[in-house]
């Protein structure tokens, strides 16, 4: 991905207790990450998130879900805070980590309003392995 994002996912910190966000493509690659969160953690973090995604939209059929696309969003809570993972466009996810007292209405709506503004500029095609066509 060639544009700075960097402000959009500085902007979604903007909620209170917000502290990093990363955006990251289907296959685990990191596409960006805000401005105070290490790259080599981003990455590491990015390769994780990337599972979960798969495992949150495997897990569909549990609630019932006969819609192929029915996850929206996965939360995790930990001790210290949570994990929010949405999807942003096709074929890229939008992960926030924030403190345990935050308000969680707000950081999902910030999420959710980034996803729609940046709109296109998220979309990320998923990587083509040469010589097999896929």
């Amino acid at each position: 991905m060639n544009s700075d994002l960097s402000w959009a996912l500085n902007d979604v910190l903007q909620v209170r207790g917000a502290r990093h966000a990363i955006l990251v493509s289907a296959d685990g690659l990191l596409l960006e990450h805000s401005s105070d969160f290490g790259r080599d953690d981003a990455e590491t973090v990015a390769a994780a998130i990337s599972g979960m995604q798969s495992l949150s939209r495997a897990l569909s059929p549990f609630i019932g879900s006969t819609r192929t696309g029915g996850w929206r969003q996965t939360l995790l809570e930990y001790n210290d805070g949570w994990i929010f993972l949405i999807a942003a466009g096709s074929g890229a996810y939008l992960a926030a980590t924030a403190a345990s007292d935050v308000d969680m209405e707000a950081m999902s709506f910030r999420m959710q309003q980034q996803v729609s503004a940046l709109g296109k500029a998220l979309m990320t095609p998923l990587r083509e392995t040469p010589g097999t066509g896929a």
